[in-house]
């Protein structure tokens, strides 16, 4: 079986990695000179399947208008000029009930599971390394609100036998010494299954690994157009970008043909599913990460701790500290905002203070692909034969990605996947998915 993978993140190669493994004879597609080097570069590090929250919540709208006042707020929405952004803002409030928010989280900590599960076992088949550490993530709390909201996040750790501990103040420094330090904490919950690890050196060394199974990678490439007959997806239009380091291509359209299509483009998801019709609610949610030299090891994180008031990740990745978070709604914006850079930097002092060279942090932004309910998007492409997507993971690309790849290649393979798949695929969202008639044109698509 021929499957062209659409997009070389973390997701797309993941998802190369077990279909090959299964037999499948893969091509993936990326228009960057190599893998992960856009949202999979330098996120938080976080592979974190007890804090899979969805941000739709209860109190959200609220604490929103809030933010709005604040300087170093976790959340800004900028206007981007399209219905989009609207339609999906308004999808993401009514899923702001305690109702949704139960089904929601429940859905994406079933993903989130199986996928530390599968990371796990794909590093003792491996023995891939990536500066991982398996100390879990502590989640830290400046008042006794917050203490109080994450109880409705232990009722489902609980349902869903996820281990968990809650924390006094004085007892922070067991699971992270140097927080003895930091002020201001009033308690924590600890999620000892979590993990931590550098997704960019993870997805380049699995592309490798992809590749000695016989995936082919063609990166610096653009998705031109897809061709269709019918309800099936008989190939997908390709063409080499201007300055891509590979001279050997012109530039002139080359057709890729497969029997299986897997759309993993993140955020560039929306606008391809849209040439075929299909209206999936993936929407770019940006955010921001410092990576900081250690220069004292006492005063350094051991794994991740997540602060709530800010929602920024502090994570030790080897000889670095990677801190990251914060979510503006602003489109395909990826210009560097200060004002982000001095948020992360209070954080980092407030906790760890000492523990780096601040100065001396690279400033990064990216961009989430993100549905407006937090739970991405696995499995057929409604309307479709032979397309599957394997998108909209949001923040948690990097903890879901082994588990999405591996439910994906054992749907387009045929094989009955491991967990349910009830609520995964774009079918939740009814006839905002439905395929609008396009006549199997063939379509342009930037992505």
């Amino acid at each position: 079986m021929k499957v062209i993978v659409l997009g070389g993140g973390v997701v797309g190669v993941t998802t190369a990695y077990y279909l090959a493994r299964g037999g499948a004879q893969v091509t993936v597609v990326e228009r960057q000179d190599g893998a992960a080097l856009e949202t999979s570069f330098a996120n938080a590090g976080q592979v974190s399947p007890g804090y899979s929250t969805p941000w739709a919540a209860p109190g959200i709208p609220v604490k929103a208008l809030k933010w709005m006042l604040q300087r170093h707020a976790p959340l800004a929405i900028r206007a981007d000029g399209s219905l989009f952004q609207l339609r999906w803002m308004a999808q993401m409030l009514k899923n702001c009930t305690s109702a949704r928010y139960a089904v929601n989280k429940e859905r994406m900590t079933r993903v989130a599971e199986y996928s530390r599960d599968c990371l796990r076992q794909l590093r003792a088949d491996t023995g891939i390394q990536y500066d991982q550490r398996t100390l879990g993530t502590l989640q830290v709390f400046r008042t006794p609100k917050q203490l109080q909201a994450v109880q409705s996040d232990i009722a489902v750790l609980r349902e869903c036998e996820v281990p968990f501990r809650e924390l006094r103040a004085d007892e922070l420094p067991e699971i992270e010494p140097a927080l003895a330090h930091a002020p201001g904490l009033v308690g924590g919950l600890h999620l000892p299954g979590d993990e931590t690890g550098d997704c960019h050196q993870f997805t380049q060394r699995l592309a490798e690994l992809a590749r000695g199974l016989g995936v082919q990678f063609r990166y610096g490439v653009d998705v031109q157009r897809l061709q269709t007959q019918g309800r099936t997806v008989t190939g997908v239009h390709i063409a080499r970008h201007n300055g891509a380091r590979d001279a050997s291509h012109t530039g002139e359209s080359e057709l890729l043909s497969a029997d299986r299509v897997v759309v993993a483009l993140g955020c560039a998801s929306h606008e391809l599913l849209g040439t075929l019709g299909l209206d999936v609610p993936v929407y770019p949610v940006k955010g921001y990460s410092l990576t900081v030299p250690i220069v004292d090891e006492a005063r350094a994180p051991r794994s991740t701790v997540m602060d709530e008031t800010y929602k920024v990740a502090v994570t030790r990745l080897g000889n670095r500290i990677r801190v990251g978070g914060m979510a503006e709604l602003a489109g395909h914006d990826l210009r560097l905002n200060p004002r982000r850079r001095e948020t992360l930097e209070l954080v980092t002092q407030g906790l760890f203070a000492g523990a780096g060279d601040v100065p001396a942090a690279s400033f990064w932004t990216g961009l989430r692909p993100m549905t407006p309910d937090g739970t991405p998007i696995l499995g057929r492409a409604p309307g479709w034969d032979n397309l599957l997507v394997n998108t909209g993971h949001g923040t948690l690309g990097w903890t879901m990605a082994c588990g999405s790849g591996k439910l994906l290649a054992d749907l387009t393979l045929g094989r009955q996947p491991d967990i349910s798949t009830d609520g995964l695929s774009a079918d939740r969202y009814g006839k905002n998915s439905g395929q609008r008639s396009m006549g199997g044109r063939q379509l342009p698509v930037h992505a």
